[in-house]
């Protein structure tokens, strides 16, 4: 449990730095394609307007699942087995200055740089539109991005549902796979009847088990 925990709370730092705006509705799955990597990981995921809904598939957070809600900035970690949520603002879950690379889904696909150097852990860094370019036949806008430690990974921003399909960086990189486009239940975007919420202390340095 103590393991699902810990991914849910660094969950939580990827969205809130892959998202910003609802575009197109849809679904698929975000796997792991990094070199080396000892299992294939997975994450579902389903967006839906102002809501994205993500559901691990890792043996030690099956089950969980985390909905943010990119209009209030705050998200929702589920644990079905526990019948509790935890919630999460923006820039709350410890952890967060440990992530080099922000992946967010921007107003403009093709001029993600704009925004993309707004987040504060880029500023001071340049951001490059690499132009179009075909991923797994979807249409794209590939970018550079470097921050101000001189650290560089590329994203490809896709056209139609503006959200990152395919992202790199030196030692990661991650595919949205098996896309589905089209509306999703609402019923993936709220927080089951009989759920309690679990409170996380302001400042705990780890993550503890949830009261028994």
């Amino acid at each position: 449990m103590k393991n699902a925990l810990r991914w849910i709370v660094s969950l939580v730092i990827v969205l809130f730095t892959m998202v910003a705006f609802a575009q197109e509705d849809f679904s698929g799955e975000i796997v792991d394609t990094s070199k080396g990597a000892a299992t294939e990981r997975k994450t579902k995921i389903y967006a839906t307007k102002d809501k994205i809904r993500f559901e691990p598939e890792s043996e030690n957070a099956r089950g969980t699942a985390v909905v943010v809600n990119l209009s209030t900035h705050v998200s929702d970690a589920m644990m079905p087995e526990r019948r509790m949520y935890m919630e999460f603002t923006q820039g709350q879950a410890p952890g967060m200055q440990n992530w080099k690379r922000a992946l967010f889904r921007p107003s403009d696909v093709n001029d993600a740089c704009a925004e993309w150097l707004k987040l504060p852990q880029n500023r001071g860094g340049s951001c490059k539109n690499l132009g179009s370019e075909t991923v797994n036949g979807r249409s794209t806008v590939k970018f550079e991005g470097t921050n101000a430690k001189g650290e560089t990974g590329y994203a490809w921003m896709d056209k139609k549902i503006a959200f990152p399909i395919k992202w790199q960086e030196e030692n990661n990189s991650w595919e949205l796979q098996n896309i589905k486009e089209g509306s999703q239940p609402s019923s993936l975007f709220e927080i089951p009847a009989g759920y309690q919420k679990f409170q996380m202390p302001a400042g705990m340095p780890n993550m503890q088990r949830p009261p028994q």
